[in-house]
């Protein structure tokens, strides 16, 4: 590519379909990234996303290690490679600890913390080359303190955050800068399980988080793709490793 045309940077963000993915998209483009949207299936609101966002749609489940590896390859022919990796997808269900059957148990950790392994290791070859990297692992409070009812969800996002500060250690030489981001309650439709769970609506779901927040309120998807997109910015290049917890103050104070 001429020198007068610098490369665009390329964000992989899976889980992209609605939420927090959406919302961490939208930002990385309005920021000036070429954002390659992903989540399990096609949908359309994932091409609507591509299509607002002026980026490509590619559906892979992340379960799926040849599904992984097809993902990462296509968007290596299309554009050389991934600069940016977000993986932000998440399988959750809940359930008492001795009413986990090992089918929903596996699958939580298979897409929260094996599928993140194999992107990782997709991407890595790329980022080597190019000599710089950004990786964010979307991990969660509960991964941090745990959670009632969600042992499966917690251990992984726990995996999450020990790989976080394993991959900081490992890659920051070589410019591949690896961190984590551990949010509470946020305001997308991952809390209509822990209204299920709770037996309760979304709204009363809601209320109840934010009454246990210091600041009194859930987070905004927005807020979390802010953070996201400080972590990918030049201006986060010495934080590596990190988890950072978006969470009202709730692993910090006391209400």
């Amino acid at each position: 590519m001429p020198a007068q045309f610098p490369r665009v940077p390329v964000a992989l963000v899976t889980g992209a379909a609605q939420g927090l993915g959406h919302a961490i998209a939208t930002r990385l483009a309005h920021d000036g990234h070429l954002v390659i949207v992903n989540d399990k299936e096609d949908s359309a609101a994932l091409t609507d996303l591509a299509t607002q966002i002026g980026g490509l749609a590619l559906a892979a489940d992340v379960a799926d290690p040849e599904a992984v590896t097809e993902l990462v390859s296509e968007v290596a022919q299309r554009f050389g490679w991934v600069d940016v990796l977000v993986a932000n997808h998440a399988a959750m269900a809940m359930a008492p600890f001795l009413d986990m059957a090992p089918a929903p148990w596996w699958e939580q950790v298979e897409v929260n913390l094996s599928g993140t392994f194999r992107l990782v290791q997709a991407v890595l070859p790329g980022m080597r080359r190019a000599g710089a990297g950004r990786i964010v692992l979307i991990a969660s409070e509960a991964g941090v303190v745990g959670m009632r009812n969600a042992t499966a969800y917690s251990a992984s996002k726990g995996g999450l955050i020990a790989l976080t500060k394993s991959l900081g250690r490992e890659l920051a030489r070589e410019g591949i800068v690896t961190n984590a981001i551990a949010p509470s309650y946020v305001d997308t439709p991952q809390l209509q399980v822990d209204a299920a769970d709770a037996g309760v609506s979304i709204e009363d779901i809601k209320a109840a988080a934010a009454g246990r927040i210091p600041m009194g309120r859930i987070a905004t998807p927005q807020e979390i793709a802010a953070v996201t997109a400080f972590l990918v910015s030049p201006g986060a290049g010495s934080l590596v490793g990190q988890v950072l917890q978006p969470n009202g103050g709730t692993t910090r104070t006391r209400a």
